[in-house]
């Protein structure tokens, strides 16, 4: 289908600046744009590429001022990137999706499904499961006894989830993910470990994105709990009884071990690491690889491991790369 920069600008609330009729019918990035495309530029690292690009339509911000001219129409927004995202989720939105439960899932006898849920190929859904309005659960995945997933959630394919978890509505849980399993809880006696019995589950509030290969361990009693509107990458730990605030985002490789507790609306940096029992304050910045050993005012902005202010490390480091100068220096003065 067609769409022209004229239809475009108006759903987006945006000016055309040039043919107003230019047509496209596919998205592109701004490097790769060819005619017919549609792409955005919002990082000025990207700029060289809007006066080379081939892409028909090209969606800026309203403050932008190009250095040279420019081929492609432009809209302009006031924020690129949030525009095109909402274009991205428009179409996303307009694509078929699979539909009907097909003869080679076990669905348990008690479960009722509701008529416009999915359920793919090889998928198990046990006893005493609860299903939403607009549930798609994709082949090969594994739903638990006594488990709750609310409408319009999707569970993708090879999706493990345990026996009595809560998953909220409109939340997504992509491949591989599992949530549930056993906290890691073991007490020492002697020489051997006895483990300690996870008797607690999951629970995910609504509007929750859960990445691939992402693991989020049930609670040892209680509950381990990922509040609304949190977005967890790929290959996250959250250890058990850990609580994530709401809107809060945790980048990919991360670990989080159990009873730690973050704020509302956090930002947590890939690889970084927390300790157990920790509490972060709302609005916590941690960079990538930050080590996390204490509690964390709200509002901090920290790096390195252990964390320090953003600030006090740069300075930090400014000293650590000059230090084989600084000993070969202290040796001459040593040797004088």
């Amino acid at each position: 289908m067609n769409f022209s920069a004229l239809m475009i600008a108006e759903y987006l609330g945006g000016v055309v600046e040039g043919d107003p009729q230019t047509t496209v019918d596919r998205f592109a990035k701004i490097e790769e744009g060819s005619a017919g495309a549609l792409s955005f530029m919002a990082n000025p690292k990207y700029e060289n590429y809007l006066y080379t690009t081939d892409s028909s339509i090209v969606i800026v911000s309203q403050d932008f001022s190009p250095a040279g001219p420019v081929k492609a129409t432009l809209i302009r927004v006031p924020d690129a990137y949030s525009a095109f995202a909402g274009l991205l989720r428009l179409y996303e939105q307009s694509r078929p999706k699979p539909t009907g439960v097909s003869p080679q899932a076990a669905i348990a006898a008690d479960v009722a499904v509701p008529a416009n849920c999915y359920v793919g190929e090889f998928a198990v859904v046990s006893e005493g499961v609860s299903l939403g309005e607009n549930v798609a659960i994709y082949p090969h995945s594994y739903i638990g006894q006594g488990v709750k997933i609310g409408a319009g959630t999707t569970i993708h394919a090879g999706v493990k989830i345990y026996e009595g978890c809560v998953i909220g509505e409109n939340c997504t849980v992509h491949a591989g993910a599992v949530i549930g399993a056993d906290g890691f809880g073991f007490a020492p006696e002697g020489e051997d470990y006895a483990k300690i019995p996870q008797i607690g589950n999951v629970v995910i509030e609504d509007n929750v994105d859960i990445g691939a290969n992402t693991c989020v361990d049930r609670a040892t009693m209680g509950s381990t709990v990922i509040r609304r509107g949190v977005k967890l990458d790929n290959l996250i730990q959250i250890g058990h009884n850990v609580e994530i605030g709401e809107n809060s985002v945790v980048a990919a490789q991360a670990g989080m071990a159990g009873s730690s507790k973050l704020g509302r609306g956090c930002m947590i940096g890939g690889q970084v690491g927390l300790a157990g029992h920790l509490t972060l304050g709302d609005g916590v910045k941690m960079g990538a690889q930050s080590g996390i050993d204490k509690d964390i005012e709200a509002g901090s902005v920290l790096l390195g491991s252990p964390a320090m202010p953003v600030m006090k490390f740069h300075r930090a480091w400014a000293i650590f790369r000059n230090l084989p100068e600084l000993v070969a220096r202290v040796n001459a003065l040593e040797k004088k």
